[in-house]
């Protein structure tokens, strides 16, 4: 008797492209393989942009991908009625877990900052043990007390600095060795005490460096960039038919130049691993005091799950949803794939709903891929989005895009 198929992992079935070359294919199974574990220990998008574009309202529900749980947890400062956080990667649907019952059951502010900000020391582990554990489901727990690949407990980052694992750490340590190699202090631009420091930093020390040879090889390679989180089909997208060292450079002057390092914690990640000695507004809403009694008392509010996000969708309600978050995701997607989620997305939204995302290029996605009758429905509000993308001080992406429901 013949054994049935085995069905791939659910980020394989989303990430590998149908109708492309074999080395395509291979590239994007490598992204998957990669992709599986920690990626995001601290999530890449601007919640204070994501809040003023949602609108979020008391009777908000809302549905986002998790992702590293930042931004899910952020949006609780907006007050909505609830949140349902999905990701196929069980590592970032652990964070989100972690980071709901140490909201709820660590003594207070001190303990949750050291925890989530300072990552880094001893006392975190027991409190993980003392207060943490034994609310957390058996799934997260075997996953935090479980050994990565290095055969390190994972746990133990938050004794050793949270932020310098996964694959974006991961990236990020890479960058900070080649700095060395260059002889660049990249925590300079922290020390800056004004914009225009900064601005004089980076092009001294850090714009030379994507003039190098090797810098704009290694740059071109698809497979050079996974520790970003970006799969080869949204490497073509970023890249276009521009030289990827090139759009690198400008991307990274935005961050490094655009605003005050004083509250870009995005910066803090990028130049310092960590949030460091950054001032105290220099940290996602979450984990501001001032936001502290919001989020601990809403945290009950948000639901992890491990699920495809349109796969979730087919099995709520018409019109039972209002706010939406997709993160880069739609930059994976075939058409098919768009316009599934954009027909689900369509039937579960409330009147006024409205969807926010983020693209590596800078137009929206959505013209041309997704059913004319769906995308009919929605009205793209495309000043907004361009200020938006002006103001996201993560300053990866090329675009951020809000679409408001008509009806």
């Amino acid at each position: 008797m013949a054994l049935p198929a085995r069905r791939a992992h659910p980020l394989t079935r989303s990430v590998v492209r149908k109708g492309t070359g074999v080395a395509n294919k291979l590239l994007d199974h490598a992204f998957a393989l990669a992709f599986r574990g920690l990626v995001y220990a601290q999530i890449w998008e601007d919640p204070d942009i994501d809040m003023e574009a949602l609108q979020i309202r008391q009777d908000s529900r809302m549905i986002a991908i998790a992702s590293g749980g930042c931004n899910v947890l952020s949006y609780l400062v907006g007050d909505p009625a609830a949140i349902t956080a999905v990701d196929l990667n069980t590592a970032h649907v652990a964070l989100g877990k972690l980071k709901i019952a140490s909201a709820q059951h660590l003594p207070g502010y001190a303990e949750f900052r050291r925890f989530f900000a300072d990552a880094d020391q001893q006392a975190n582990i027991a409190a993980y043990r003392d207060h943490v554990a034994p609310h957390l489901d058996e799934t997260t727990r075997r996953y935090w007390e479980g050994r990565d690949l290095t055969f390190r407990r994972r746990i133990g980052g938050f004794r050793k600095g949270i932020y310098k694992r996964g694959l974006l750490g991961g990236f990020i340590g890479i960058a900070h060795f080649a700095a060395k190699l260059y002889r660049i202090d990249l925590q300079a631009i922290l020390a800056a005490t004004s914009t225009e420091e900064q601005r004089a930093i980076f092009e001294r020390e850090l714009a030379p460096v994507f003039d190098k040879k090797f810098v704009r090889w290694l740059t071109d390679q698809p497979a050079s960039l996974f520790g970003l989180g970006i799969p080869p089909a949204q490497f073509e997208a970023l890249a276009g038919d521009q030289r990827m060292a090139e759009v690198l450079r400008r991307r990274l002057e935005k961050l490094a130049c655009d605003f005050s390092v004083d509250d870009n914690y995005f910066a803090w990640q990028a130049f310092s691993r960590s949030y460091g000695k950054s001032p105290a507004r220099a940290l996602p809403p979450y984990l501001q005091e001032a936001n502290w009694d919001a989020v601990r008392s809403r945290v009950g509010r948000i639901e992890v799950r491990h699920a495809n996000l349109t796969e979730h969708l087919r099995t709520l309600p018409g019109e039972s949803l209002d706010r939406y978050v997709l993160l880069d995701a739609q930059d994976w997607m075939t058409n098919a794939q768009l316009c599934d989620l954009w027909r689900e997305i369509t039937r579960t939204a409330r009147p006024g709903a409205r969807v926010l995302f983020r693209t590596a290029a800078e137009p929206s996605l959505l013209p041309g891929r997704v059913e004319p009758a769906v995308l009919a429905q929605w009205t793209y509000h495309e000043e907004l989005s361009r200020d938006y993308t002006r103001r996201d001080r993560s300053s990866i992406y090329g675009g951020v895009h809000l679409y408001e429901l008509r009806r």
